[in-house]
């Protein structure tokens, strides 16, 4: 049987980077997905292996556009040992971009042998969950997905049997075991005193327009305790392909979940345009405000995730020697 189109694409550019790679670097084990703001991660990866190489010279790599996200992969060693893969930068489906392309680069990773990803350090979440305050790190352990409900999944299509099973269970979706790890992680790290860690459930939706005040409550409902646009479609991705997933989301802004004044309402019959127009402005979510959650939050989740690599993946090697 022919190899899938999906496959066969993926594979030119694995073969490109592996090509590319000095030989200790082409195989990494865990890939580390940068959020917003969070591309100065990169900067905690060794020196004196570290190799970065442009998302343009990748054969069929889709390009980002959104402020905040550069795009190269940035491969090297963290911690004391530990081979990775940094992608400082990644598409979005609400910049054009079919969902096939925006899980493209999971499919590549997966092909050059990495077996755990770290999904968004951190993405960019609205924050549904009352208890989950603006600057708080949610890890998540399960999604909403309303766009694959509706149609829109990744893995709609001929099944890339090359990478998975036509019908996966994401059930299990988020590693329980890394789950554990980063909780034990996070206690053992510097941090900004009123950062916290919470676990919860992610609903993605599509954007770029962020979300009403009836759709905020709707999710909350659902059982959500963050919302933003990206993620799922990846995760969903990288199950299909037998990858370990542990992911995060910043909550970068608390969702408005009161309802919208009504216009007869009889207290603001006096009120002036400007009182109208700052009563709708109040918990009005921006991308600057995104950005610099991001920024704020970048030297905690760079000790996190050093932290957890330690713990993971070379403690375990040293106790298997």
């Amino acid at each position: 049987m022919a190899p899938s189109t999906t496959f066969s694409k993926a594979k030119d550019a694995a073969n490109y980077l592996q090509h590319t790679l000095d030989p200790k670097l082409q195989k990494p084990r865990v890939a580390i997905v940068c959020g917003s703001g969070l591309g100065t991660l990169a900067d905690a990866v060794h020196e004196q292996a570290k190799t970065a190489i442009d998302y343009s010279s990748i054969p069929h790599f889709p390009l980002p556009t959104v402020q905040g996200h550069a795009g190269k992969l940035v491969f090297g060693f963290l911690g004391s040992e530990t081979p990775v893969v940094l992608m400082v930068g990644r598409i979005h489906y609400y910049e054009g971009h079919s969902v096939e392309d925006v899980t493209f680069y999971v499919r590549v990773l997966k092909l050059l042998g990495v077996e755990t990803i770290i999904c968004k350090l951190t993405n960019a979440a609205g924050g549904l969950n009352p208890e989950h305050a603006v600057g708080d790190i949610t890890l998540l352990n399960d999604h909403i997905f309303l766009a694959g409900f509706a149609g829109l999944h990744p893995l709609r299509g001929p099944n890339a049997d090359e990478f998975g099973v036509r019908f996966p269970s994401l059930s299990d979706a988020y590693d329980l075991n890394l789950r554990r790890q980063v909780h034990a992680a996070w206690q053992k790290i510097e941090k900004a005193d009123k950062r916290r860690l919470h676990e919860g459930v992610y609903a993605f939706v599509s954007g770029p327009s962020y979300e009403t005040r009836a759709e905020c409550r709707m999710l909350r409902q659902l059982g959500a305790d963050v919302v933003g646009m990206s993620t799922v479609p990846e995760i969903i991705v990288a199950r299909h392909s037998g990858m370990r997933v542990l992911a995060f989301s910043l909550v970068t802004n608390n969702a408005v979940l009161t309802p919208v004044p009504r216009g007869d309402d009889h207290l603001l019959q006096s009120s002036t345009t400007s009182d109208l127009d700052a009563i709708l402005e109040e918990g009005k979510a921006n991308h600057e405000e995104v950005l610099e959650a991001g920024r704020l939050a970048a030297q905690d989740m760079q000790r996190l995730v050093v932290q957890i690599i330690t713990d993971v993946f070379e403690n375990r090697e040293s106790a298997h020697q």
